[in-house]
């Protein structure tokens, strides 16, 4: 397809003083979103696995309440998509600043409210009714946030080093993986009657803070450079949920696919690992010691999610895409067979790689490409739906099935080993279906899932200098 008209309009980025300025701005307004999302994400999940199953659920069946813990767990990535639909058609209609101050209240407002809850031993059922309900709002806000964020940055950034700049708000990710690692961690020096009545409820109220600062951030954001061009010529799509379920569909597929290792393989070493680590060894395993994997993982991430954002910049997104699904890959079966052995800093040791190297490896080069695989008018839109259906079938399905796996094969490591390493192979897959985005002008309207010559990433680069250039 042709490049349309709208390349006549100069980005604004080319002769404004300020864009260095907002794209700081930018990148610290998304990176504490992604902070606060996944703070929350990971607190909770390690929550899940360890703390929720005995203060929410019966304990008549151990083992099935960890499962109901888990399918809690797995509410919110239930509620993600329809979070991702509506606050997505929103961004690509309003504009993407102000959906995230929505998403940021809501989606924070929720994990505060978690630290307030009472229990199952206090108020019975209502306990888990209470947990969904708070889990299902916080999904809701989440299923755009990231999206945004993805979003925000890749149109901000400049273009020969939009891999890389599109990948500094997922540090956020590692930094609030990292926080909650450490605070989880802390907590369980409490003393077991003290961790269970009020020690648990302490960063869950903490994540008011991160509330207040990513609001004082991202008030005095502006609108991205991108946005403000297609706002100029008119092209704001009146409905870019029909278009996104016909015309932008290849895409979202695709991108769903991509998504299933690093999404799935994320929650499974985050979540799961743990679970199964403390059905092999029993209940006198360290679980504060267990934590430190996912607390070195991302602190792996912080490195190695630029840099591997900054190595789609040189070889492609493709190429180093499909290196992390393919490490993920060969890495699930010594994975799961080391975590059978028993030994806790082995344990810690694989969960530590499996996130920060073949998880990352992913991410890094995801942040660019998937804002990329979609037209200008419905961006936002395909970005979210991707992400979060890919979310409620990768993340949210691994806790809840690899539960019951678990719980009914008493432990089988070859199943999980078999079950990761799927999600790797779908991801492999996926990165032939897509052609090489690097590159790609951001304000075209078609999206990039097909394969063609126009689209290898070749040749566009001259087309793309006058309207993202800067000096950084």
């Amino acid at each position: 397809m042709a490049l349309t008209s709208v390349h006549t309009v100069e980005h604004p980025g080319a002769s404004d003083p300020d864009y260095a300025k907002n794209l700081q701005r930018a990148t610290l307004a998304s990176s504490i979103g992604s902070a606060l999302e996944y703070f929350d994400f990971a607190l909770y999940g390690l929550s899940t696995a360890l703390i929720f199953n005995l203060l929410f659920f019966s304990q008549a069946d151990p083992a099935m309440a960890t499962v109901a813990a888990f399918a809690t767990y797995g509410v919110g990535f239930l509620a993600r998509p329809f979070g991702g639909l509506v606050f997505g058609r929103l961004g690509d209609r309003l504009g993407r600043k102000w959906v995230l101050v929505v998403t940021i209240l809501l989606m924070g407002g929720a994990s505060t409210l978690i630290g307030v809850l009472p229990t199952y031993d206090q108020v019975g059922l209502l306990a888990p009714l209470l947990l969904v309900v708070l889990r299902l709002l916080q999904g809701f806000g989440a299923g755009a946030e990231q999206a945004g964020s993805t979003v925000l940055m890749a149109e901000y950034a400049p273009v020969k080093r939009r891999g890389y700049f599109a990948s500094l708000p997922f540090i956020g990710i590692q930094a609030g993986t990292l926080l909650a690692g450490v605070v989880f961690w802390l907590i369980n020096l409490l003393p077991k009657d003290q961790l269970m009545s009020w020690g648990w409820r302490v960063p869950f109220l903490l994540s008011f803070v991160l509330i207040l600062v990513a609001l004082f951030i991202r008030s005095k954001l502006k609108e991205t450079p991108t946005f403000v061009v297609l706002e100029k010529n008119e092209q704001i799509q009146d409905k870019p949920v029909k278009e996104i379920f016909t015309k932008g569909l290849p895409g979202v597929l695709v991108g769903i696919g991509l998504r299933m290792a690093e999404n799935g393989g994320s929650y499974m070493f985050q979540t799961l690992s743990l679970a199964f680590f403390v059905s092999v060894v029993g209940k006198n395993a360290d679980k504060g010691l267990l934590a430190w994997g996912v607390t070195i993982g991302s602190l792996i991430g912080v490195f190695s999610v630029p840099f591997a954002g900054h190595l789609s910049d040189k070889f492609g997104r493709r190429t180093i895409y499909r290196v992390g699904a393919v490490f993920m890959l060969l890495y699930s079966f010594p994975a799961w067979w080391m975590l059978t052995l028993g030994n806790t800093w082995l344990a810690v040791f694989v969960i530590a790689i499996g996130i920060g190297v073949a998880v990352n490896t992913m991410l890094g080069p995801q942040c660019a490409m998937m804002p990329e695989m979609f037209g200008n008018k419905h961006r936002y839109l395909g970005v979210a739906m991707a992400r979060e259906i890919s979310a409620v079938l990768a993340g949210g399905l691994a806790g809840v099935l690899g539960a019951y796996i678990i719980a009914v094969s008493k432990g089988d490591w070859i199943l999980l080993a078999i079950y990761m390493a799927t999600l790797a192979l779908i991801t492999t897959c996926s990165t032939f279906l897509v052609p090489e985005t690097l590159r790609r002008d951001l304000l075209r309207t078609d999206d990039a899932v097909k394969v063609s010559r126009h689209e290898t990433g070749e040749g566009v680069e001259a087309t793309t200098q006058r309207i993202t250039k800067i000096e950084i």
